[in-house]
């Protein structure tokens, strides 16, 4: 967070938050509802707890990650977009694609070359020591946005446990105008911080 506020020139943490989230926004495509389905309720199921976690970065290419960069130049699958990455702590590197047909198909029919770039695509992912989970397009459509939701709780649930990541709390978790739905602390109905390790978005 300190690179975004330095190069923006912001005040403090709280609006280089909402700047970056203004920001990340705008780099989500505008052909893809179930990405930006994905992308929204991340940040409302987690409230004003989503500060406390590492920022959901849309379209990241692969070489731009200082990770791939180091260990394999900087032309290391310059081709290869990530619909999503998450920096965890202890240098996991968590990538979340959502598929459509057209990751499979070429004018509405099965294309076993782009089926196999696709595969090749996630070797290389997970060579590169990225953890790669899939969603299928037809699981996060908007009309559908409550089993979307019910699905991406219990997923980002289960992910958090497995690499024991625990939200920190923010100077933003009583605000009203930053995204997602909750009630203002001092009402008893936010959930106290549990134990685990803090998020470099809190640090």
């Amino acid at each position: 967070m300190t690179w975004w506020k330095d190069q923006r020139n912001l005040p403090g943490d709280a609006e280089a938050k909402r700047s970056l989230y203004a920001r990340l926004t705008r780099c989500l495509p505008d052909n893809s509802l179930p990405q930006r389905t994905l992308f929204d309720l991340y940040h409302e199921i987690h409230g004003p707890t989503v500060y406390g976690l590492s920022a959901l970065l849309p379209e990241v290419w692969l070489h731009w990650d200082p990770k791939t960069a180091r260990a394999r130049g900087a032309q290391a699958l310059l081709n290869f977009r990530m619909d999503f990455l998450l920096l965890l702590p202890d240098g996991h590197h968590i990538v979340l694609e959502v598929d459509g047909m057209h990751r499979y198909t070429t004018q509405g029919q099965p294309d076993s070359a782009k089926y196999a770039a696709n595969m090749r695509g996630d070797r290389n992912l997970k060579l590169a020591g990225y953890e790669v989970f899939r969603f299928g397009a037809h699981e996060l459509r908007d009309r559908d946005r409550d089993r979307a939701r019910a699905l991406l709780q219990q997923f980002f649930h289960d992910l958090f446990r497995q690499f024991d990541v625990t939200p920190a709390p923010t100077e933003l978790t009583s605000r009203r105008d930053t995204p997602g739905t909750w009630l203002p602390s001092g009402t008893g109905d936010r959930p106290a911080p549990a134990r685990g390790r803090p998020l470099p978005w809190a640090r």
